[in-house]
């Protein structure tokens, strides 16, 4: 029984030593934050051109005309002319700040163009959320071959000085959304054919919250990072659906849970298929669930690189597609209307992830640019099994100047065979409304969700 015993607990033993775990840097490295990096890792110098400028704190007073718990963040920029416009005339001259999704669109699109505006770094965190991520930089660690963090980690962005593909898609993950949570009366889903014609998929009641930024939930689990739920409004045929997600850190020992609620069927069902490259059928199917926010779910089929930082053009500061673009006049053949779209030269954090081998998914590699500044905002290129480009996502940003905090969840999606183009989190109506305090664990059980939201 004994040896037995010891030969089991070896052979465990011996299973974990071939399962890393990835440390935090050293405190001779993390003296860099708050001096050459600010205190979430990105270089504080401006670029040598001056077209990327310093980091002096970000965007934390409000502009004239903000009206607080409006839903709406008023644009602070929108006076600013575009210093220039590329087009497919000239954007070889740029080549080297586009991502390949980018230099598609123009080349294939005559009419299509990105103005491009003056750089604002306007990511801005609270005291307390740059309080625990110094912390993390020397304490935060990735476990079980990356797939996991430390619940310590809570509070503040785990990895500001990324060693690994993995650490860097971690701060994607889990980059700050509230310290509560927050809904939207009006969700709207688009997808747009080649003919411009825009069919609104769905019209969603949402709520999402991130314990992992909240500090006055103890009833929250503490390997729970995300959880959102949408109940479906319209169209008619899909009316009170209600689909919810619910991630952790620890992806290996709890992966996600997903529930969905169908009304003729009158009971919530777990949905395991919920991840991967299964299409979001709320969402026209023109989207995997693995893409929703850029990258969602488990990291156990791709190997994650990180290549370095680059500087790019990206969505950012779009205050004007947020609040001021709405309905049809986002929407061009083929495109977003590029008078809605505002871009910006950051730097990025660049990670290739490519299909393990004897994995299967629709893409072999996906490409990815995460903004230094660590707001959510970037882009990635996906390419599919004979190296063609299949897909290109945009996640936009705008800052919440009063909270203070980035926020990032509008993406358009472009799917380069059919194309066609699918908008996500179109808030445009209604707005984004902040709760003062996240509800209650037993108010967010899926039962409590199904019998509160779906009478609506």
């Amino acid at each position: 029984m004994t040896h037995r015993f010891t030969a089991s607990l070896l052979g465990a033993l011996t299973t974990l030593a071939l399962i890393p775990a990835h440390a935090a840097v050293s405190a001779d490295e993390a003296k860099a934050l708050g001096t050459t990096l600010t205190e979430v890792g990105a270089i504080k110098a401006g670029n040598k051109e001056g077209t990327i400028p310093p980091y002096t704190g970000g965007l934390t007073q409000a502009p004239a005309g903000f009206k607080k718990d409006s839903g709406f963040w008023a644009d602070p920029f929108k006076d600013e002319k575009p210093l220039l416009r590329i087009d497919a005339k000239n954007l070889d001259r740029y080549a080297d700040k586009l991502s390949e999704g980018q230099k598609h669109l123009l080349r294939t699109n005559p009419g299509y163009y990105m103005d491009v505006y003056p750089t604002h770094r306007t990511a801005a965190f609270s005291d307390r959320v740059i309080k625990a991520t110094l912390r993390n930089a020397t304490t935060c660690r990735t476990d079980k071959n990356q797939l996991a963090v430390d619940p310590a980690c809570r509070g503040g962005l785990p990895f500001p000085i990324p060693k690994t593909g993995y650490e860097a898609m971690w701060n994607q993950l889990l980059h700050w959304v509230v310290d509560t949570d927050f809904t939207t009366e009006s969700n709207r889903t688009w997808v747009v054919d080649a003919t411009g014609q825009a069919t609104m998929t769905a019209d969603q009641f949402t709520r999402s919250e991130s314990p992992y930024w909240q500090v006055d939930q103890k009833d929250r689990d503490p390997q729970m990072y995300l959880r959102t739920y949408s109940v479906t409004k319209a169209p008619a045929r899909k009316s009170g659906l209600m689909s919810m997600l619910v991630d952790f850190l620890d992806t290996e020992s709890k992966p996600r849970r997903a529930y969905s609620y169908t009304p003729g069927q009158r009971r919530v069902k777990l949905a395991p298929e919920f991840s991967y490259d299964t299409p979001v059928s709320e969402l026209g199917g023109a989207t995997f669930f693995d893409e929703l926010f850029l990258f969602s779910g488990k990291m156990d089929r791709f190997d994650f690189k990180l290549v370095g930082k680059q500087e790019m053009l990206i969505p950012y500061n779009n205050y004007k597609h947020y609040g001021d673009c709405k309905n049809e006049l986002q929407f061009q053949p083929r495109h977003l209307n590029p008078v809605c779209e505002r871009w910006e030269l950051h730097r990025v954090w660049v990670v290739e992830s490519t299909l393990k081998p004897g994995m299967r998914h629709a893409y072999a590699k996906r490409v990815y640019y995460f903004d230094e500044d660590l707001s959510g905002a970037g882009m990635f290129d996906a390419f599919d099994q004979s190296g063609k480009l299949y897909r290109s996502m945009n996640q936009m940003m705008i800052q919440w100047y009063d909270r203070p905090g980035p926020f990032s969840t509008k993406t358009v999606t472009y799917d380069f065979n059919k194309n066609q183009y699918l908008l996500i989190a179109d808030t445009s109506v209604g707005g984004t409304l902040i709760s003062p305090k996240a509800l209650s664990e037993a108010d967010q059980n899926p039962e409590a969700v199904v019998g509160r939201e779906t009478v609506r």
